[in-house]
C-alpha cells in the first residue's frame, strides 16, 4: 500500500511544481476513487488574487464536478503540505474517507500540527488521516521555494 501512496503523492508534487512554476507557494493536491485521479490543484493564490485558491479547494472542486456530487465519501486527498484550518474544514464536509499528508505544518496545519479539524469528533464526519508520505520531497520543493524568495529580497542572484 505504501507504494500506491507514494504514487499519488507523486501526482501531488506535480502540481506542486506547476505552482512552483507560476511563482506561487508549491503545494499540490490530487483527489482519488478507485485507482483514478478525479480532481488536481495546485495553489494559485496569487495569480487569481484568491485567497480560497488552495491545491486543495481547486482539487475538490475539480472532483466534486467530474462526480456531479459534493460528497467525496469514497475518495481520498493527497495533498503534499499539512492543510489549512479552511481546506481541513472543506475536506470535511465533503465527507473524505482519506486525506494523506507529505510534509506537516508546523504553523498553520489543521491536521495535527495546530489543531486536528478533520478528526475532531466534535463534528459530523471524521477523517481517517495519514502523513510523512514522501515528506523529504514535499519539505525540499517548499525550502526552494522560500530560499528564492530571500535570495531575492537580499538582492543576490540565485
Amino acid at each position: 500500500m505504501i507504494e500506491k501512496h507514494d504514487m499519488w503523492m507523486q501526482r501531488a508534487l506535480r502540481e506542486a511544481e506547476k505552482a512552483l512554476a507560476h511563482e506561487e507557494i508549491p503545494v499540490g493536491a490530487v483527489v482519488v476513487l478507485n485507482d483514478e485521479v478525479i480532481g488536481r490543484g495546485y495553489n494559485q493564490t496569487e495569480s487569481l488574487n484568491d485567497p480560497t485558491a488552495h491545491a486543495e479547494m481547486i482539487a475538490i472542486s475539480a472532483a466534486a464536478n467530474t462526480l456531479q456530487s459534493w460528497r467525496l465519501d469514497s475518495c481520498s486527498i493527497y495533498v503534499t503540505l499539512e492543510p489549512c484550518a479552511m481546506c481541513a474544514g472543506a475536506i470535511v464536509l465533503a465527507r473524505f474517507q482519506k486525506v494523506i499528508i507529505g510534509a506537516m505544518d508546523p504553523k498553520a496545519g489543521a491536521c495535527g500540527s495546530l489543531r486536528n479539524i478533520v478528526q475532531d469528533h466534535r463534528l459530523n464526519h471524521q477523517v481517517e488521516l495519514l502523513s510523512g508520505v514522501l515528506e523529504e520531497e514535499s519539505s525540499d520543493i517548499l525550502k526552494r521555494f522560500f530560499q528564492r524568495i530571500r535570495i531575492r529580497k537580499s538582492g543576490k542572484t540565485e
